[in-house]
């Protein structure tokens, strides 16, 4: 397909071709690639990152909506990593050569083995071994970390794991960024107003996969008051042995919430109209959960 596109010339010589036009410098090459699953479907959106001979990262980006990734680099020894979700990684390598087209042709990724999911029955997240965090962005410029340090809750895993449940209760007073100022006025009436809400909870009982590891989990959460359908973008990391031997299994989820939906609507302006405050809150847990009673 590339050899069509190039043939003999560098991809700024191809006149009247797609990429006529496109400079591309003396001491660089071109290298591409089209990424294809197990029955040569292209791949979009597959994640592919160039390192160099010294294992430094060179570039990264996304496969096209027809598998395509095409990249201008210096001349040089390269190793290619693939990656997509719900197939096995490709490792391959590739020398560019100034002003040359190297074309790696297809590159065919395998279905990924399922991880095992976790027997049907009560589990429950332990505490010591999860997390629930949140960043905020200040005054249009950092990022504010934090986290929540009291939490608990409930997974009933159904016979098929698209009947299953969970429910999650987080301490609204436990809210910790590291700063007692600033704790202190995230608590008060400004925002989550403790003292008459002192509980956020979240209940789903709607798991759907995704494909490979992914699966969204969308269901209500309860905040400030108010109610809002949330989906947790979900990666199921898989099932494994505690230091006592009972089974574990552990999961990583995100979300974004605004600060708006849930009527936590203060505000401060800085001098040139930046809010003090972002009101997209981005949302990160990790999670392990192991049979109910059996936590150690």
């Amino acid at each position: 397909m590339f050899d069509r596109l190039f043939g003999k010339r560098a991809a700024g010589a191809a006149r009247g071709g797609p990429l006529a036009g496109v400079t591309v410098p003396s001491s660089a090459g071109v290298l591409s690639c089209r990424v294809l699953d197990p029955v040569h479907e292209p791949v979009r959106q597959a994640e592919f990152v160039l390192t160099d001979a010294a294992g430094r990262k060179v570039l990264g980006g996304e496969t096209d909506p027809y598998g395509t990734a095409l990249a201008t680099v210096p001349a040089g020894e390269y190793r290619l990593a693939v990656t997509a979700e719900g197939y096995t990684p490709h490792h391959g390598s590739a020398v560019v050569a100034e002003g040359h087209h190297t074309g790696l042709g297809d590159v065919l990724l395998q279905i990924a083995p399922q991880p095992q999911l976790p027997e049907p029955g009560d589990w429950e997240i332990d505490p010591t071994h999860s997390q629930i965090g949140f960043t905020a962005r200040h005054i249009g410029l950092a990022r504010i970390h934090g986290r929540f340090n009291d939490f608990a809750g409930a997974v009933r895993i159904g016979d098929r794991m698209e009947q299953s449940a969970m429910h999650v209760v987080i301490g609204a007073a436990s809210i910790d960024t590291g700063v007692r100022m600033r704790d202190d006025h995230l608590r008060s009436g400004d925002f989550l107003d403790v003292g008459a809400y002192p509980t956020l909870e979240f209940f789903s009982e709607r798991f759907t996969h995704k494909g490979g590891s992914r699966w969204a989990v969308t269901g209500a959460l309860t905040l400030h008051g108010v109610s809002r359908t949330v989906t947790l973008d979900t990666q199921y990391l898989g099932l494994g042995s505690g230091l006592d031997g009972e089974p574990r299994c552990a999961c990583r989820a995100t979300t974004e919430l605004h600060r708006e939906d849930f009527t936590l609507t203060w505000q401060t302006l800085l001098a040139r109209g930046i809010a003090a405050v972002g009101s997209s809150i981005s949302i990160d847990l990790d999670m392990q959960i192991v049979p109910k009673a059996s936590r150690g």
